[in-house]
């Protein structure tokens, strides 16, 4: 029988919750019915996706018992505590995995990575708790909540601390003996009043590098069918690649360093998909106001065009007016130390929509076009002006790209 006090503290560890998540856009759960289905490597580059467009992301690994985020995500310190300044409260701060993205798992805070975890139920609802009442996630636009498999004590304490959860992402594989499991993580979702914003089909067929041929390893369509049969949306079926386990266990961004596969193909449209339900749609007159001001980035060296964008020393961020094709604006600003992908985040970021360059290779005009950042190459080596007035009035002569790697 809980007492008067009891009530009280938790009551207030509820206030504490609602008040640290207010700071959340939205909260998102990766869910599977059965484990081995990839809900993991889906998590993680939901999260590595959404904060590559921009968006202030956070990653919560609530597999305690099997944490596998920190592995994905190739990031391994201990987050360190930091005073809040409006309490004075103790808190923990995420552990950063690059820009726009921050973690937070059990495995950052065994001193024994392999020593094995062995909590009860009431420990994981405490746990869980903490993760979220006791880390400075800051503002964010997304939380990504990676859950064990199954529908018992880490995902329940999830959703009903939560309490108003945007929705759940379920992860299967094509075969029925994994789909039989998903049926009752839609239920699990359907009981608590959790929107199931989507279903993946992981392991989706498996197409050879060498020939190209498609071989149905695990069959293919099951995902597609159960999401259809018990009307929930479905997302996207993910082709098996070894490139995207390699990339696992190197703890690299599987989307940044391979944009072109067929498998990050499919991962972006799930992910697109998951954007659109969670993101309002802008109305007409956004629209038309967006289209008419554009800013173009410019790479210089030395004050012109620089030859290749990814080894200038400035860029020239300039705001136009389509409409009046003019400048009305122009601000010089140092590119971040060079790091690959960074630099179409970064310039994201700054607001740019898109870039002239003299030299672009192909990987990287797909890393801008995930930006929805449009670029043009060949650019002639003048002032950013010159070449940004040329552009607007359609006298802008291209030549050939000067880099093509």
């Amino acid at each position: 029988m809980t007492t008067e006090n009891e009530n009280q503290r938790m009551a207030n560890e509820h206030a504490e919750i609602a008040a640290r998540m207010g700071h959340v856009k939205h909260k998102i759960l990766v869910l599977s019915g059965k484990g081995g289905v990839g809900k993991s490597t889906v998590a993680a580059n939901l999260a590595l996706s959404l904060a590559s467009r921009g968006a202030k992301v956070g990653l919560l690994d609530v597999d305690l018992h099997g944490p596998s985020i920190p592995q994905l995500l190739g990031v391994s310190a201990s987050p360190e505590h930091v005073i809040t300044s409006d309490d004075e409260t103790a808190l923990l701060r995420p552990v950063s995995a690059g820009p726009n993205l921050c973690v937070m798992s059990t495995a950052f805070l065994l001193e024994d990575r392999d020593a094995a975890v062995i909590w009860r139920g009431p420990m994981k609802h405490k746990v869980i708790k903490q993760f979220l009442k006791d880390v400075a996630w800051g503002d964010l636009d997304y939380l990504i909540v990676d859950s064990p498999p199954g529908t018992g004590d880490e995902p329940l304490a999830v959703v009903q601390l939560l309490e108003n959860a945007t929705g759940a992402v379920i992860v299967t594989t094509p075969q029925e003996l994994a789909i039989s499991d998903v049926r009752k993580c839609v239920d699990f979702c359907r009981k608590l009043a959790l929107p199931v914003l989507g279903v993946v089909e992981n392991m989706s067929g498996f197409v050879c590098p060498s020939c190209g041929e498609r071989v149905d390893v695990f069959k293919s369509g099951g995902g597609e069918s159960m999401a259809a049969s018990l009307k929930v949306p479905f997302l996207s079926r993910i082709p098996i690649d070894p490139l995207l386990v390699k990339a696992g266990d190197d703890g690299t961004s599987y989307l940044e360093c391979f944009p072109e596969t067929e498998t990050a193909q499919a991962f972006e449209t799930a992910i697109a998909k998951i954007v659109s339900k969670t993101e309002p749609t802008e109305d007409v007159g956004e629209q038309n106001k967006r289209r008419d001001e554009m800013m173009i980035a410019i790479p210089l060296t030395d004050g012109k065009l620089s030859a290749h964008f990814g080894h200038c020393e400035t860029f020239a961020m300039i705001e136009t007016d389509k409409e009046n094709k003019s400048i009305t604006s122009t601000e010089m600003v140092e590119p971040p130390p060079h790091e690959p992908g960074l630099l179409p985040r970064w310039l994201a970021e700054k607001g740019a929509t898109m870039i002239i360059a003299g030299g672009m290779g192909s990987r990287a005009q797909n890393l801008f076009k995930q930006q929805k950042i449009s670029v043009v190459v060949g650019a002639p080596a003048d002032s950013p002006e010159a070449i940004v007035s040329a552009y607007l009035k359609g006298a802008l002569v291209s030549g050939e790209n000067v880099c093509d790697h």
